[in-house]
């Protein structure tokens, strides 16, 4: 997991927008099936952000939504935009944090109607407490939001389903309001996302702005000037959000004063498997080893070689991402990648030599980057052993 990232998720150009104003230099990380994003860092701090559109609709944001998590390991994922209020109780303008999510039109029809069988994800505990104090602090409005009533944060269910709500008397309406009755707003791609954040253990806060009522009224010039200003606002909470996730996650992984933290499961420790020992290591470098006495320590076969080339591939991603490596360099670096994947993934002679000379050329091409070569060197002894 990275330490300093926060996706952050739209479905429309116009909340997009809103977040996108809040990042500094923000750079275009490709996908290699298309998707693009944009990492940059929220203006005036070190929280990185990588943005993503999704498009309308549960199903389009779930795979997008994995997609980001795969690409990025983030600390979590967050997914802003506007929603319409099922209730007076949220006013136009305000912040819904969702405490849970409602995939609302699971179901099954009988003689006597339609019975609700939803699917539901709570939102994560620590990120719902940390969200409840940045309400309470209350400082996380922009100056240049505009006048009038300052936004309220509130906490609540949020439904999402696959049609446009835009009536109070439908039998649709009438329905949610009937089997829903705590959701605040209504929307259409927070329980695809929500389902991918779950399925890859990955948190997920979900943050809508109050544009409409779900009223009749969603094509209105009402609706059409409150539309900002309600992106703007969630767009505002979620960033000041973000940087709080990434504190968290840097005050946790800091020494406190006086702690001793060698003990610790850290990343990058050594393991000493024997009782009563002192064992001494000199290297440059030490990363995920184990040192092994009297005790014969598990061989890496091709699948474990596969794995750690895909877990390299993703620091590969970051360095061009981050502007460390070149467009040329990068798309040379992720053809030699992809023939030392697939040739240790096959099972012939030749196998392990292919291997080698591939990860070969990209630590050739990698050298001025420490990080990435250094990872090189093991990954290249491991695929002379596969012989």
């Amino acid at each position: 997991m990275r330490k300093d990232l926060v996706v952050v998720l739209t479905a429309l150009n116009l909340e997009y927008q809103a977040v996108h104003q809040k990042l500094a230099d923000p750079r275009l990380h490709r996908h290699e099936r298309g998707t693009r994003f944009e990492v940059g860092t929220v203006r005036g701090t070190s929280c990185r952000v990588a943005l993503g559109l999704t498009n309308k609709g549960n199903q389009s944001a779930a795979v997008i939504a994995e997609r980001a998590i795969q690409e990025f390991s983030p600390v979590a994922v967050l997914f802003v935009g506007v929603a319409g209020a099922l209730w007076d109780s949220a006013r136009l303008g305000d912040v819904v944090v969702a405490t849970h999510v409602y995939a609302y039109q699971g179901g099954t029809s009988e003689d006597d109607g339609l019975k609700a069988r939803p699917r539901v994800w709570e939102a994560p505990h620590d990120i719902s407490q940390l969200a409840a104090h940045l309400a309470r602090v209350n400082d996380w409005t922009d100056e240049g939001l505009g006048r009038g009533r300052a936004p309220q944060v509130r906490f609540g269910a949020i439904a999402a389903g696959e049609i446009v709500q835009n009536s109070r008397i439908s039998a649709e309406a009438r329905w949610i309001r009937q089997h829903y009755n705590d959701a605040l707003a209504i929307e259409m791609e927070a329980a695809g996302v929500a389902q991918a954040g779950h399925l890859n253990g990955a948190p997920v806060a979900v943050i809508r702005g109050i544009s409409d009522r779900a009223d009749g009224t969603k094509s209105s010039a009402k609706d059409r000037s409150q539309q900002p200003r309600a992106a703007a606002n969630a767009a505002a909470f979620a960033t000041r959000l973000a940087v709080e996730l990434v504190s968290d996650q840097e005050r946790s992984t800091t020494p406190r004063a006086g702690e001793d933290r060698s003990a610790g499961r850290l990343a990058g420790q050594v393991a000493n498997t024997a009782h009563h020992s002192t064992v001494g290591i000199m290297a440059r470098s030490v990363r995920s080893s184990s040192v092994h006495l009297n005790a014969s320590p598990r061989e890496a076969g091709p699948r474990d070689l596969v794995a750690e080339l895909d877990g390299f591939r993703k620091d590969l991603m970051l360095h061009h991402a981050e502007g460390a490596l070149d467009e040329d360099t990068f798309r040379e670096a992720l053809v030699d990648l992809g023939s030392a994947r697939q040739a240790a993934g096959r099972k012939a002679p030749e196998s392990s030599k292919r291997t080698v000379l591939a990860l070969k050329r990209l630590r050739g091409l990698v050298a001025e980057h420490p990080a990435l070569a250094d990872r090189l060197t093991p990954l290249i002894v491991a695929a002379g052993g596969l012989a």
